[in-house]
This record gives C-alpha cells, sequence and structure tokens, in this order.
C-alpha cells in the first residue's frame, strides 16, 4: 500500500506542487528587505560599537590612568601610559584602542570607574590600511565630543536599568 502511495506521489509532483504553493505565497507577502543607506532598522540604546572617550563638564578629561580597561581587554587592544601631572594627578599620556584587534565585549567600559571610555552607537567607520584602525587619545577624545549628549543619554537609560 505504501509503495502505491509513492508511486503516485512521486507521479504527481505533489513535493513540487508543494514547493509552487510556498513560492507562491511567500511571492505576495510583506517585504523585509531594507534598502540599507537610505532605510535605517532600529538600534538598540546598548549597542556597542566605536569607542569614545568623555570629559567632564568642566573639560577635563575623566581617565584617571588607573589601567583596569588594559588589565580587563581579552583581545589586548587597549595600550595605555600615563604621568603624573603638577597637581600630583595622574593622567594619561597615551591611550590606543587597536580596533583590528578588539571584539568590542563592553569589559572596557564596565571596568572603568569614573565612565571615561565608553562604546557609542557608531556603526560606519572604515580604513584603508591597518594604521587607520589605530585610535589615539586625541581621536577618542574628539569622538567622545562630538557625541556627548548621545552618549550622556546613553548612561543615563543604562543608569535606570542597572
Amino acid at each position: 500500500m505504501n509503495r502505491i502511495k509513492n508511486f503516485f506521489s512521486s507521479f504527481l509532483l505533489i513535493e513540487l506542487l508543494k514547493g509552487m504553493a510556498l513560492t507562491g505565497r511567500q511571492l505576495f507577502a510583506r517585504k523585509i528587505t531594507v534598502l540599507y543607506p537610505e532605510e535605517r532598522t532600529p538600534q538598540s540604546p546598548r549597542f556597542r560599537g566605536l569607542h569614545a572617550l568623555r570629559r567632564y563638564p568642566n573639560g577635563e578629561e575623566r581617565c584617571i590612568a588607573c589601567k583596569l580597561c588594559e588589565a580587563v581587554c581579552p583581545a589586548l587592544a587597549i595600550t595605555i601610559e600615563s604621568a603624573v601631572r603638577t597637581d600630583g594627578t595622574r593622567r594619561t599620556t597615551r591611550y590606543d584602542i587597536d580596533l583590528t584587534k578588539c571584539i568590542f565585549c563592553g569589559f572596557c567600559e564596565e571596568s572603568c570607574p569614573v565612565d571615561s571610555i565608553v562604546e557609542t552607537r557608531i556603526f560606519e567607520y572604515c580604513g584603508e590600511k591597518r594604521g587607520d584602525l589605530l585610535y589615539t587619545k586625541p581621536m577618542l577624545l574628539a569622538l567622545g565630543e562630538q557625541y556627548e549628549s548621545q552618549l550622556a543619554q546613553d548612561r543615563a537609560c543604562d543608569a535606570k536599568y542597572r
């Protein structure tokens, strides 16, 4: 009995008709393709993108050169050098992040006691050479100044969920 059923199933091309029915249903369904540069998909406020260094409202940089972010980085992408200033505080003289090594885990952001290093929502960055993805302290501070309003808003949102 089963052999007869299989014969008629293959003779009448039942599988082909099932496949065509599925194709026909999807042909008239709502499309989910996003035309990227013109259309944007919603982004989570907790998205981890390009790094930035923040400053205090008085203009002083937040980083106290505790080197916790360098120690916690699993990819060893962060390099910090520090020096003591004339007023006795310690600040960074060099703060580099190699984005070719970075895995965007967010550990550096979580370990920072003064909320200095943050990951922005920027995901559209590129480099033609490997050296273009080595972000230095002035570059990171410039990103922090440029996106400070968005960063402060994201930090307030994160504090609400902690």
